[in-house]
């Protein structure tokens, strides 16, 4: 695991958990990604989702993103939702954002320092567990509001009874062929996966380690969304962004970037 929190902020610890940089259970923070661009050319947050600080170790870090809360994902200029545009198309029409309201079960997100992939755990309404979700993606940089990272589209699901599966496979490879990623970054990928797949058939933590059975404090409230969710991590200060659509729209909750 990664060594004490560096916040590029000049504020170590802002975000709560003391002068050691560390959140306290119950803090709230973001949890970001930054959209996916061409090699070389950057990309601004796109998702945004406030959550609750669990557990925040040297070993890991533990979030529940709750039901209600009002987030922030990628929405086509247009209108169109992103997982509606046909795969050709989806990774090329521009994109702005807006701000929608997770009204499917909560989330409770895992994340070890370092690792290229944070797990997620998914129940159904009723609290029975459905499955993990071994989202790839960037290892999580932290910052005195939060972490972010960068989706890398493959995903794999594994299941109670140990089976797993690839999930968007055709997402990362139309993202390849759109110039989302080289080839290079592509096999890192595809590595870090292979990696992954080899904790779960080995069945080590975090699917060991009990999680399906946590249940978040009823006294914890829902995060609220800053006005400034896309500030950056030097500064604080926002950065110039499309207007936000600001009216809660029900979301799924299914496709979980």
């Amino acid at each position: 695991m990664a060594a004490e929190t560096t916040d590029t902020t000049g504020t170590a610890g802002a975000g709560g958990g003391g002068g050691n940089g560390r959140w306290a259970p119950g803090d709230q923070i973001l949890w970001r990604y930054r959209g996916n661009a061409r090699p070389g050319t950057g990309g601004g947050i796109h998702i945004c989702r406030p959550v609750t600080v669990v557990e925040d170790t040297a070993e890991l870090l533990a979030v529940w993103m709750a039901p209600g809360t009002d987030c922030v994902k990628p929405l086509l200029a247009d209108g169109t939702p992103v997982h509606r545009e046909p795969l050709a198309t989806r990774y090329t029409k521009p994109r702005t954002t807006s701000v929608t309201r997770w009204y499917g079960p909560g989330v409770l997100k895992l994340a070890r320092p370092g690792e290229p992939w944070s797990v997620w755990l998914f129940w159904d309404l009723d609290w029975r567990f459905r499955n993990w979700y071994v989202n790839l993606e960037e290892p999580l940089a932290r910052w005195a509001g939060g972490v972010d990272s960068e989706d890398h589209f493959l995903d794999i699901a594994v299941y109670p009874d140990r089976s797993w599966e690839w999930k968007d496979e055709d997402e990362f490879a139309q993202a390849r062929r759109a110039g989302l990623m080289t080839d290079a970054q592509a096999e890192r990928v595809r590595a870090a996966g292979r990696a992954a797949v080899e904790l779960v058939e080995a069945w080590g933590p975090p699917f060991t380690a009990g999680w399906e059975r946590w249940r978040p404090d009823p006294a914890w409230p829902v995060p609220a969304l800053p006005e400034d969710w896309d500030r950056t991590p030097v500064d604080h200060m926002p950065v110039d962004r499309a207007p936000v659509d600001r009216t809660p729209a029900r979301v799924e909750g299914v496709n979980p970037v």
